[in-house]
């Protein structure tokens, strides 16, 4: 039996999830998460063989969830199931350790088919989406960069940015300088827009 837990903050697909895998005769789901930090909670407890996490969750992105569990629980295989089809997501996600990334609208069958190809040692990735982050290139931005530019996504003032990442104002304003001009936008809001439209957020 292939013991599964699921993580996804949206209770009803979460639950249609659950029902369409639990259909499955060598699949058993063992654990649900509601976000990434409940995910790392459920999956150290349950020890299970797959994590399928969802990227956008509350508290603890699927992405940041997939690095603590293959570090906690290597034993467990991280797969990503998301609706954001991002470049930038897929090469993250990656980097963090998860060994397969799906779009939500792949059919029912082809999970289950993924969950087995997984435990056997694969690395399941939709063949698009692989395209895409080929093409796509690297992340051009840094880890600070990053984190700047997302503090600046709800409209924050380089005061408010600079107090809550423990910065001067003059570093906060180097950084989004930075990384507006490694976006190639004309602002923070269009950086913040590009930098999220393809995952390097």
């Amino acid at each position: 039996m292939i013991r599964v837990v699921l993580a996804e903050d949206q209770a009803m697909i979460r639950g249609a999830l659950a029902s369409l895998l639990g259909l499955e005769a060598d699949i058993e789901v063992v654990g649900e998460a509601a976000t990434g930090e409940e995910a790392v909670a459920v999956t150290l407890k349950a020890r299970p063989d797959i994590a399928l996490l969802d990227i956008e969750m509350p508290v603890m992105d699927g992405i940041t969830a997939a690095a603590e569990i293959t570090r906690a629980v290597p034993g467990c295989r991280v797969m990503i199931l998301t609706t954001f089809g991002r470049p930038g997501y897929l090469r993250r996600a990656m980097e963090a350790g998860a060994v397969a990334f799906m779009v939500k609208d792949s059919p029912a069958r082809e999970l289950a088919a993924a969950i087995r190809r997984v435990l056997a040692g694969e690395r399941v990735i939709d063949p698009a989406l692989a395209a895409a982050a080929l093409s796509a290139g690297p992340n051009p931005l840094s880890a600070r960069e990053r984190d700047v530019l997302a503090a600046a996504a709800d409209g924050s003032t380089i005061g408010d940015i600079a107090l809550r990442l423990h910065l001067s104002e003059g570093t906060v304003r180097n950084y989004l300088s930075s990384a507006i001009q490694k976006t190639h936008a004309r602002n923070r809001i269009e950086a913040v827009q590009r930098a999220q439209t393809q995952g390097w957020l």
